[in-house]
């Protein structure tokens, strides 16, 4: 299996691996404009011009949207980020030439009818309903709001309601030739594809696209806090986040490898000690998030109200101890979590464009797997510890949901780490 790249003279990137044993193909655009390259009058946007791409093209209605794949067997799905919006399909590999021209359809010719606007409004409006219904998503928007107040990275993906209701095709335009130019978007394909052929095509579909500055996105500012949200609920949601690395930063690794002791498994200190030994909550775990310039070791668990403040002052001394009692076996046990995960990722082509639409998008090559493995690699025991060390004098934030009356705040948790 070989990687091979190619790019447009308008600056569109293209990258392909060929799986010779698959009869499928995952082929998919993905577009630097997410959450955060939103204005705050944008703030959903990125998000609705993703749903709008399904409601019709000058070419296709929605009903021919939907079923121009599905009649031969495939999908086409999207989703948003804070620093993309992704769109894809799933096909056998005669069909992706197919795929490739319904997906540069729906990106290159939308026609935002104002009637399949209100529709996709409603639904829109109904989603930011669910997810303010559903706890365990809502305290993580108000955890990336408090680490990062007033600034794109901390506003919800999906906006709040008041904007969703007010934008129009114009803002959908506008959104677009600010951030949608060749020099944004990545095609990447996997599993039984010809390389030369979605080159051809990629040259036919969008080689005619001007290229265009697009808009810098702002800088992240990690400054940390506390929210809390008192609600009759049967458990407390408590989230705690601490400032970590970027995913250009050379320390990344470090970071996974120690979200991975933490809490990356039922092997791992937090669930050992919170929810095997003492029986504190059902589901806890420790995940390294990361982006461009940024990221966030956050911490989750659900617990009862009457344990929420033992559960948060536990994890605290946990945090603390790990600094000195990290182990070799432990760090050797997160290497090989990163590895087996990236390895079995591979197996999917979805996985693998995914993968390499994102390393495009961050290095603007591919680094070899070997590469990446030998960093895991890399990772020390002393590299862990220091790391553990460091979160003392890190930013931090913390989001608290449900009864939260008995929990302890985040300065008096932070005493405690620091004593």
């Amino acid at each position: 299996m070989t990687v091979q790249t190619h790019t447009l003279s308008n600056g569109f990137r293209i990258v392909t691996e060929n799986m010779p044993s698959l009869e499928s193909a995952s082929i998919g655009i993905w577009v630097s404009a997410g959450g955060r390259h939103e204005r705050p009058e944008q703030n959903g946007i990125a998000h609705f011009l993703e749903h709008m791409a399904f409601k019709g093209t000058t070419t296709r209605s929605p009903l021919q949207i939907a079923e121009v794949l599905e009649d031969v067997g495939g999908y086409l799905n999207a989703y948003t980020s804070k620093e993309n919006t992704a769109y894809y399909a799933r096909v056998l590999g005669q069909d992706v030439p197919l795929a490739l021209d319904v997906i540069a359809d729906i990106l290159l010719n939308p026609v935002f009818d104002p009637r399949e606007i209100e529709v996709e409004r409603g639904v829109i409006l109904q989603e930011i309903g669910q997810a303010l219904d559903t706890p365990d998503d809502v305290v993580f928007d108000w955890l990336q709001e408090v680490a990062y107040p007033d600034q794109p990275m901390g506003r919800t993906i999906l906006g709040p309601a008041e904007r969703v209701s007010a934008f129009g095709a114009q803002d959908f335009r506008r959104f677009v030739e600010e951030r949608y130019g060749p020099e944004q978007m990545v095609l990447a394909a996997a599993g039984a594809v010809d390389h030369d052929a979605i080159v051809r095509a990629a040259q036919a579909l969008f080689g005619h696209l001007p290229k265009r500055s697009s808009l810098v996105a702002l800088p992240a500012d990690f400054q940390g806090g506390e929210f809390r949200k008192s609600k009759k609920l049967e458990q407390v949601h408590f989230t705690l986040g601490f400032e970590s690395p970027g995913y250009t930063h050379d320390d990344i690794y470090i970071s996974n490898t120690y979200s991975i002791v933490m809490g990356g498994g039922m092997s791992s200190r937090l669930f050992q000690e919170i929810r095997e030994k003492r029986g504190l909550c059902y589901s806890i775990y420790a995940h390294a998030g990361s982006y461009a310039d940024t990221g966030m070791t956050t911490i989750y668990a659900g617990t009862g109200k009457d344990e929420i403040a033992q559960l948060a002052e536990v994890t605290i001394d946990e945090l603390k101890r790990a600094a000195d009692s990290i182990t070799e076996e432990e760090v050797a046990r997160a290497r090989a979590q990163q590895k087996a995960s990236l390895l079995m990722g591979l197996e999917s082509p979805s996985n693998r464009a995914e993968r390499m639409a994102r390393l495009i998008g961050i290095w603007n090559r591919m680094p070899p797997l070997e590469e990446t493995v030998a960093r895991i690699d890399a990772v020390s025991l002393a590299d862990v510890r220091n790391f553990a060390g460091s979160l003392v004098q890190a930013k931090s934030a913390m989001a608290l949901y449900g009864p939260v009356s008995g929990a302890p705040g985040l300065d008096a948790l932070l005493r405690r780490f620091a004593a």
